[in-house]
């Protein structure tokens, strides 16, 4: 993966193609700087990588309310590297959600206008995230901004603190498909990383989290018994709202299957499908059809910036810029993964089950990046699959994981103090 982020980076330089991306492959300006905050952020670096050996001893319970608050501590930290503004800025951009939320006085209005609003010549058009979205995206913002969470560091506060729990959640999902052993396993790569930084910057954090305990939920479903039934219309309540938020959210799907495929039931699918269909209907009747609205988002996306984005560029670049997110050392995960699938390796029940959830995961990216719909600022959209990508670490080797863990906490701060996102 690094050579890849290497070979992303260097290509508009080499051959002189215009890619429109500050600093490619990822969105973000070249910005090496030192704060009043780096020394706090490498600080809290050493001790959570110093305390990852507490995800094997911790009792469960514990080790879930210890992971969310050091997500958040590690999230909040590098957010404030830069201050008040590494948290608020993203959310007082034109372009950002809370200019159009605020301005919604009518949720039925805005049911009623909100396809003919999205062409980029439209008459008192969207905003770039807002018209880049389902109307569940805007109707979130617009439900936060009337609970009183109007002001930019507010809402990015409560964005960055939800966006954590999907740590929570994901840990959840594998326990109850391949086991604690590989829950606690993969814990300190869900907890550390670049993806942090992103996850602190970014509505796609919040998208990440609703389809995470949508996931939670199905895998919970395969495992149990007596609430099996409401865990898995649960899972498609979550993963029916996932999918209108975000047009790119329909690929989670792939990592439903491969829950179902790691909990060997498919008794949780008929109720799972019940929920998510039952999100559809709603939105339907209240006046927004899905299946019209994409067409138009995609006329949109092409009448804009993704017209002067190469394809030929942006179809294998996307997987380096989302290196940045995820970290290198996923790319270990993945080998190591494609390793044991090619040499057929004999696999426990937990191995199985987190390349299923990886595997996925990474055939999530590899569909969106060919559909021609996620040219460049990957870093963010691609979040809400990252965290189940990232738990192929989980098969490394125990010698190997420490290393690669370090890796990607330096990787986290490198990034932080050497790049600007542009969100």
């Amino acid at each position: 993966m690094a050579g890849l982020t290497a070979a992303a980076a260097a290509y508009p330089s080499l051959t002189g193609q215009v890619v429109r991306a500050h600093w490619a492959p990822t969105w973000a300006d070249w910005l090496p700087r030192i704060t009043a905050w780096t020394p706090v952020a490498i600080v809290v670096a050493v001790v959570l990588l110093g305390a990852a050996p507490l995800a094997g001893r911790l009792s469960w319970r514990w080790l879930l309310l210890v992971a969310w608050a050091a997500t958040w501590i590690w999230t909040m930290t590098l957010a404030l590297v830069d201050g008040r503004s590494g948290i608020d800025t993203t959310f007082a951009r034109p372009g950002e959600y809370l200019t159009d939320a605020s301005s919604v006085d009518s949720v039925s209005q805005a049911f009623a206008e909100f396809i003919p609003r999205i062409p980029i010549d439209a008459p008192d058009r969207w905003d770039t995230h807002v018209a880049g979205h389902p109307i569940g995206a805007l109707l979130l913002f617009v439900g936060l901004v009337r609970l009183g969470f109007d002001d930019p560091f507010s809402l990015g506060l409560l964005v960055l603190t939800f966006g954590t729990t999907a740590v929570t959640a994901v840990m959840i999902a594998l326990r109850a498909v391949a086991g604690e052993n590989a829950a606690r396993a993969a814990t300190p790569f869900l907890v550390l990383g670049p993806a942090a930084i992103f996850v602190g910057v970014s509505a796609d954090g919040v998208y990440m989290a609703i389809t995470a305990w949508g996931l939670a939920a199905l895998a919970s479903a395969t495992s149990r018994t007596r609430s099996a039934i409401p865990m898995a219309i649960a899972a498609g309540l979550l993963l029916g709202a996932g999918v209108y938020v975000s047009y790119g959210l329909p690929l989670i799907g792939l990592i439903a299957l491969g829950t179902l495929l790691a909990g060997r039931t498919w008794r949780p699918l008929p109720w799972a499908l019940g929920g998510a269909l039952t999100v559809a209907a709603v939105f339907t009747a209240a006046g927004f059809a899905w299946w019209d609205a994409y067409p138009v988002l995609v006329e949109r996306y092409y009448d804009g910036i993704a017209a002067d984005r190469p394809y030929s560029y942006w179809v294998w670049a996307n997987l380096g810029a989302w290196a940045i997110c995820a970290g290198v050392g996923v790319g270990a995960g993945i080998a190591h993964g494609l390793r044991l699938v090619a040499a057929r390796t004999p696999l426990s029940e937990a191995g199985r089950a987190v390349l299923l959830l990886g595997g996925t995961a990474v055939g999530c990216l590899l569909v969106a990046t060919v559909s021609g719909m996620s040219k460049a600022e990957v870093e963010r959209i691609w979040l809400p699959f990252t965290p189940w990508a990232l738990c192929l670490l989980a098969l490394l080797p125990a010698g190997h994981r420490r290393p690669v863990l370090a890796l990607q906490v330096v990787l986290a701060l490198l990034t932080q103090h050497l790049l600007l996102s542009d969100w």
